[in-house]
């Protein structure tokens, strides 16, 4: 029985699936898209957009020991990347402000040849085109 058993395990002990979490998030926040299965979107997303939430909250304009607080929250849980948590808070904040959730999108690419696991591709909306 399931009672009450929350979030996504992935097979995997809690060392690799923080280890997991952080890679998928630094790659979707460095590159604005990836593509991987649809449980390890699943599982990230949330966490991605937690983060850019905090980054919004750390354009406070009136308050900058609020910003400050909120970029140490962010630092930490992307292990205290600088250029990323640059990145999140000059490029990607701005960009959602006036967004009031949803910043992640997942469309369905269908099922990987090697073991038919269903493929997604997770990408922030809103991102410029390369």
């Amino acid at each position: 029985m399931r009672h009450r058993v929350s979030g996504k395990h992935l097979g995997r002990d809690t060392g690799q699936r923080k280890a997991l979490r952080l890679a998928l998030t630094r790659a979707l926040l460095e590159n604005e898209r990836i593509e991987t299965t649809k449980a390890k979107a699943q599982f990230v997303r949330g966490h991605v957009e937690k983060l850019i939430t905090t980054a919004k909250r750390g354009l406070a304009h009136e308050d900058p020991a609020r910003a400050v607080h909120a970029r140490r929250i962010a630092a930490s849980k992307l292990n205290n990347d600088r250029a990323l948590v640059g990145k999140l808070f000059d490029t990607l904040a701005p960009r959602y402000e006036d967004r009031p959730g949803g910043y992640t999108r997942i469309l369905k690419l269908g099922p990987r040849k090697g073991d038919a696991a269903e493929m997604v591709l997770l990408e922030l909306v809103d991102r410029e085109e390369a």
